[in-house]
């Protein structure tokens, strides 16, 4: 049974890491949006693609990420390199990323905390004006 990925459920898992709330992606994607239509934005399966980069952007995440992760794969690979010293043959050996997974989550956090300082600034400059 093949496993889909569910492109939305992706945008919100990507969007809550890093502590953006649906209100603020809105109006980060324009003025078309609104915290309902981002609510429902997350409950579809696939999201068009031009759609899926304006999002990327904002999040600054590549839309692979958006497009590809699989959080049961992650799950999986995770508890199986637990073990890998007890075990010869781990079920994700023959899984060669082109990438070290490790190294895209350092990043990932990365840009999540710098996403986090610009939020920061955006909303103590949104205080400053209403002032």
């Amino acid at each position: 049974m093949e496993h889909k990925i569910h492109q939305g459920r992706n945008v919100k898992r990507f969007r809550e890491m890093l502590g953006i709330k649906q209100e603020v992606l809105a109006f980060d994607l324009g003025e078309d949006w609104n915290q309902k239509k981002i609510s429902l934005l997350e409950q579809k399966e696939v999201i068009d693609h031009s759609l899926l980069q304006q999002i990327s952007k904002v999040l600054k995440i590549p839309v692979e990420a958006i497009e590809s992760f699989d959080e049961e794969q992650a799950i999986n690979l995770i508890s199986n390199s637990v073990s890998f010293e007890n075990c010869q043959h781990p079920s994700f050996f023959n899984y060669q990323p082109n990438f070290n997974p490790i190294d895209k989550v350092i990043e990932l956090y990365e840009r999540m905390l710098q996403q986090q300082k610009e939020m920061i600034e955006k909303l103590e400059r949104l205080i400053e004006e209403k002032k």
